[in-house]
């Protein structure tokens, strides 16, 4: 007898870059600072969708076609969505996976991103430029929780595969991919200090 380990949920990480990752985050967050402070509609925008925080998802949400830095941050994300589409067998052939939306996130002390997907895209990543220590890392759930009909609790220490609810650290320089229909969320940040990640939506054509 076997049991079968069938439709396995993939997220990937991995640090962006060899060498070289605090120079470029650097870079990344002198703009995202500055990015912040010259977008008034983000702002207002950030104060009704996300209180606490600042994102530029409800203004500037194409930010690899506005900056040279954030474009080379495509160019280096290029060989992880290359080796993530490998792993879950996607067929290409034919197709190209393009980089739709990408935009920035500051979450200062208590800002929450609750729940969420992303409609209307293939893949969807998160580049970490700045994480202070005790910062929330992401959330993720588990796609069939909905459908766990009577279904018992599982084991205090259960395998990770086995939980409902899986939280990876976030940690500067790491990059995080996945299919764009799982929900994943950030808990409230409690430090002082300021979490900053830039995330993404990849489509096929």
């Amino acid at each position: 007898m076997a049991t079968h380990t069938l439709f396995p949920t993939h997220v990937y990480a991995a640090p962006l870059q060899r060498q070289g990752a605090a120079q470029f985050n650097r870079q990344l967050l002198k703009e995202a600072q500055q990015i912040r402070a010259d977008d008034a509609a983000g702002r207002r925008w950030s104060a009704k969708n996300y209180p606490g925080g600042y994102t530029s998802y409800g203004s500037a949400h194409k930010l690899q076609r506005m900056s040279p830095t954030f474009e080379m941050l495509e160019r280096k994300l290029q060989r992880h969505v290359k080796t993530f589409a490998a792993a879950v067998q996607w067929d290409l052939a034919g197709r190209d996976l393009v980089m739709t939306d990408c935009w920035i996130n500051i979450m200062s002390r208590h800002a929450t991103h609750s729940l969420h997907l992303h409609p209307l895209s293939t893949l969807s990543g998160t580049y970490y430029v700045q994480v202070p220590a005790k910062s929330p890392g992401l959330k993720f759930e588990d796609p069939r929780l909905e459908r766990f009909m009577a279904a018992p609790p599982r084991l205090t220490k259960a395998r990770r595969e086995n939980l409902p609810w899986v939280t990876l650290p976030a940690a500067a320089g790491e990059v995080f991919l996945f299919e764009s229909w799982l929900r994943h969320e950030v808990v409230a940040n409690p430090v002082a200090a300021e979490r900053v990640s830039v995330s993404f939506n990849y489509n096929w054509f």
